[in-house]
């Protein structure tokens, strides 16, 4: 199916996951701003136009969607017309797709309930409307409700004051990413994991399937067919085992991915997968069986015109581009869950993530939140398990007390969440909550900001001791001695273009001080022969947080970028 090329973000939303009938739905929308929250009452499911039009996929906040509103807004409601003709509905299933909106969202067509609201700002998520559509024009309703400040929304780094403060931003409210609708047969496969054995040279598809047909597969590098298998009469489920004759190992710097052709009865999906392999040895992270140091660096995805959503496909690849011009392997995608389209540039181009969730203004300490918080999370688990870059998760960051009353977390509630990740992806290590206050973990991980170097140092130099100088922790968590140990945040050294800003500690007077600074630091984690990665803070300013290696405007870089490269790229003590 054609893609217009006026429409904001017009390339498949999930390079993994691509059918060829399908149509972008991104562009003018009808809007409305309900705070009231009176827009049922007010007939606006069945209303035909709204008062306002936006560009979507970008957030009412931001000046690319065309309504630059950045006050509190506690509903938002969208309308689009879409036609169908006759050929697409016969024989065949719609399935509408919102590639995030934030926070509880309902789909009506043509006025009716598409089905139950989807409650989370983070995952992605698919109505199947074929029951709900006529052949012709059907309108389709879209309500979002977004209650920054009540406890049961993971919001991330969204200010809860009317202004942005400190290390918090321009809210994104309703839909942010994109928006698309599928034709596929009524037999076809709804969801398909990859389980890729560098070891074997093989990978093994678990499909999933809604009707009964012939699953099958062929794999592909660089066009050449180095695999296929093929299984009769499925439903439900399919596995499929398929040999590899050809081994291209996916690794830093180098994505080679295979590409996979998925067919089930008159159903056909593109995909892709890397053959790599991960695990934790002792206290290092092993990467296709080596020692891999991790040197990444905090990725909050935020954008001046587009807040959380990027304005193009190419400003997603070239943050990458910019990390790894600085000597990172990698990233931490930080208090957010960042598109399919970023991780298949990471898998392109060989650069490792750690998959994350936006938790500030969740309220950890009420077990009750599962019930928002879980379904959301996971379902982006699963969505992008199948990324090689992916490396690892993290539910959480920073569980500080809770509220006025300073409510301690729910352990609980960490560790039903670390458990059912292990549950849904076992192939990856999980951290439960990154800097304090540690349950259960797959590794255990600080934050430290000190910016005097020597103080730094000491802290550093006690971790040889067997003792952990975690200022956040406190006695409420102690590292083993045993477990993998990752500083997985530090640096925030501030340093401004603009003027008054905010950063971690006193900001750098020039250039000179910040190298010394930003050596220094990295230096005593790097001499550490206990410790497997370091993340510094962070990739771009954001806002009035000015501590980033590359301008919020432009991605220019602020400081010499083979100076930090020549910092970053340093051997780690236990590489050797």
């Amino acid at each position: 199916m054609s893609v217009s090329v006026n429409i904001p973000r017009a390339e498949h939303p999930n390079p993994q996951w691509e059918r060829k009938n399908w149509k972008n739905l991104n562009g003018t929308w009808q809007f409305d701003i309900d705070n009231a929250q009176s827009g049922e009452a007010r007939g606006l499911i069945t209303a035909p136009t709204l008062q306002m039009e936006i560009t979507v996929p970008f957030c009412p906040e931001s000046s690319l969607s065309g309504i630059g509103n950045t006050d509190f807004m506690r509903t938002v409601w969208y309308k689009k017309a879409v036609s169908f003709a006759a050929a697409d509905l016969e024989g065949n299933r719609v399935l509408l797709h919102f590639g995030a909106a934030d926070f509880e969202t309902t789909v009506w067509v043509n006025g009716q309930q598409a089905g139950v609201p989807h409650v989370g700002g983070f995952g992605s998520f698919s109505y199947d409307i074929t029951g709900l559509l006529q052949v012709g024009e059907n309108l389709i309703t879209v309500k979002c409700l977004d209650d920054t400040r009540d406890g049961r929304q993971a919001g991330g780094k969204q200010s809860l004051r009317y202004e942005s403060y400190g290390c918090f931003y321009t809210r994104t409210t309703g839909i942010w990413q994109t928006v698309w609708y599928e034709i596929v047969p009524e037999a076809h496969i709804t969801y398909a994991k990859f389980l890729p054995d560098l070891e074997n040279a093989a990978v093994t598809v678990l499909a999933e399937l809604a009707g009964q047909g012939d699953l099958s597969a062929r794999v592909f590098y660089e066009g050449r067919l180095v695999g296929e298998a093929t299984k009769k009469n499925l439903s439900v489920t399919g596995q499929l085992e398929i040999r590899l004759s050809e081994v291209h190992v996916w690794e830093i710097g180098h994505g080679r991915l295979y590409d996979v052709e998925l067919r089930f009865g008159a159903d056909t999906v593109k995909s892709y997968f890397g053959l790599r392999s991960i695990a934790m040895r002792g206290r290092k992270f092993l990467l296709n069986g080596k020692s891999v140091f991790q040197r990444l660096v905090l990725d909050q995805g935020f954008y001046p015109d587009g807040i959380w959503t990027a304005p193009t496909a190419e400003a997603l690849e070239k943050d990458i581009a910019c990390s790894m011009s600085v000597g990172f392997n990698g990233a931490r995608l930080h208090e957010k869950v960042f598109e399919p389209r970023f991780l298949y540039y990471a898998d392109k181009m060989g650069y490792l993530v750690w998959g994350e969730y936006g938790n500030w203004g969740f309220d950890h300490s009420d077990i009750a939140g599962l019930a928002t918080y879980l379904p959301d999370w996971l379902s982006a688990v699963r969505r992008d398990c199948n990324h090689p870059s992916v490396i690892g998760w993290c539910p959480f960051n920073e569980t500080w007390d809770y509220g006025p009353d300073k409510k301690r977390q729910s352990n609980d509630l960490l560790r039903i969440i670390y458990e059912q990740t292990k549950y849904t992806d076992p192939t990856r290590p999980c951290i439960d909550t990154s800097g304090n206050y540690h349950v259960v973990t797959d590794i255990y991980d600080m934050h430290d900001y000190e910016q005097d170097v020597p103080t730094f140092a000491a802290h550093m130099a006690e971790i040889l001791k067997g003792n952990t100088v975690d200022k956040n922790g406190g006695n409420r968590q102690q590292w083993d001695g045993e477990a993998p140990l990752f500083i997985s945040e530090y640096g925030g050294i501030g340093f401004s273009l603009k003027g008054n800003s905010w950063s971690y500690g006193k900001a750098a007077d020039d250039r000179e001080e910040f190298y010394r600074r930003y050596r220094g630091l990295t230096d005593a984690i790097l001499d550490n022969p206990l410790i497997m990665g370091f993340c510094y803070t962070q990739l771009t300013d954001v806002e009035q947080e000015q501590n980033g290696l590359f301008t919020y405007e432009g991605r220019e870089p602020k400081f010499d970028v083979a100076v930090l490269a020549a910092i970053n790229q340093r051997k780690a003590a236990i590489e050797d």
